[in-house]
């Protein structure tokens, strides 16, 4: 019986006010730093977020992108 290798999905995450967003993997052979760079034509704030994780949930690799902006301290 051979086995079978398959790559993890993933999907990322980030706060945009008050709610959580969930985007999808427009790249999934780019690292998450160039998926981030990718959504940041559509949402600003992530040109000064940094990415945290995988964190795996239900077979998938979830990264968290955060922000920056308006944190104090």
């Amino acid at each position: 019986m051979a086995l079978e290798i398959k790559g993890m999905t993933r999907s990322f995450t980030f706060k945009k006010g008050n709610e959580m967003l969930v985007l999808a993997d427009p790249m999934p052979d780019e690292t998450p730093e160039a998926v981030m760079n990718y959504y940041s034509n559509m949402y600003p704030e992530l040109t000064t977020a940094t990415v945290h994780g995988p964190v795996i949930k239900n077979d998938t690799a979830v990264y968290e992108f955060k922000t920056t902006i308006g944190t104090k301290g």
